[in-house]
């Protein structure tokens, strides 16, 4: 992942007004770009300004989809045992919310009633405009084939094999693993249910922190999902693992310990004691 300066300096102005105010307070109400968008885009329209705080709400998305995306690897650690199936389904959510999270970071947030895509950018005087475009060409319409486009198609994830198109119709392919889950008959993975174990939900998250994955250089592919192997829980958890710490580690080398919203919530409440998004050393992705 090579971070280029033009995003390195866009990201440091999003999150800069949120340096002003207490961390909490910083977080808009639910929905907040969701409804703005809903009042302010019309059919037709090309771009709209943006003053510095409603820019901000991109840089508060981000990282609270982020969460979501540790909050649901929790959820998937701890169904390890105990519903490989829906181990494997919260997994993918895992993912799929720190890949919209970046796709936030890049600028994009998409209008999924009006099947279109918000894109900020730095504006004259300080401010920001967000241009609108339609749907990509060649990514199907749904929120987990755009959001994953946008990202891979970005520069500065186009190359890393850690972040793919998301194509759901071939075998080696986060959204059709979860799609086999989610609607394909059969499946007959039901093992007999234990109750939730603390212990064994940080065993489990210190395992799969702890696996290295090879140099994506080597001719092993990295190691995406296949339906062929279905649940395949620690593919799912391994590579959603990497994809959040990912995450981490762009806001961490862009804000460093300069952003007081980000110092407050790169480390959730929820999971502390449980996981402290370590890497393996040798990891190729590290």
């Amino acid at each position: 992942m090579n971070i280029d300066d033009s995003f390195r300096t866009r990201l440091s102005e999003t999150f800069r007004p949120l340096n002003r105010i207490s961390a909490s307070g910083a977080l808009p109400p639910a929905a907040t770009l969701t409804n703005f968008f809903a009042v302010t885009f019309r059919k037709g329209m090309l771009s709209h300004a943006l003053i510095p705080k409603q820019a901000s709400h991109f840089g508060t998305a981000a990282v609270e989809i982020w969460q979501r995306s540790v909050h649901s690897f929790l959820i998937s650690a701890s169904l390890t045992n105990a519903s490989p199936i829906w181990a494997s389904v919260s997994g993918y959510y895992s993912s799929h919310y720190s890949v919209r999270g970046i796709a936030h970071l890049l600028g994009y947030f998409y209008l999924f009633k009006r099947q279109t895509v918000a894109r900020l950018e730095p504006g004259p005087r300080g401010g920001y405009t967000c241009s609108f475009m339609g749907k990509p060409k060649n990514i199907p319409s749904g929120e987990h084939q755009i959001y994953w486009g946008l990202v891979k198609r970005d520069s500065i994830f186009a190359a890393d094999p850690l972040f793919t198109e998301n194509k759901p119709d071939v075998d080696e392919s986060d959204a059709g693993h979860r799609n086999f889950a989610n609607y394909i008959d059969h499946i007959y993975r039901y093992p007999i249910f234990h109750p939730l174990d603390e212990n064994a939900m940080k065993t489990r998250v210190d395992h799969i922190s702890k696996i290295e994955i090879e140099d994506p250089r080597d001719p092993d592919p990295p190691p995406i999902p296949r339906k062929d192997r279905f649940p395949d829980v620690e593919r799912v958890q391994l590579i959603a693992y990497h994809r959040l710490v990912s995450f981490r580690k762009i806001l961490d080398e862009v804000l460093a310990d300069s952003n007081r919203f980000w110092n407050v919530h790169r480390n959730p409440s929820f999971a502390t004691g449980f996981m402290n998004f370590q890497l393996a050393e040798r990891s190729g992705f590290a």
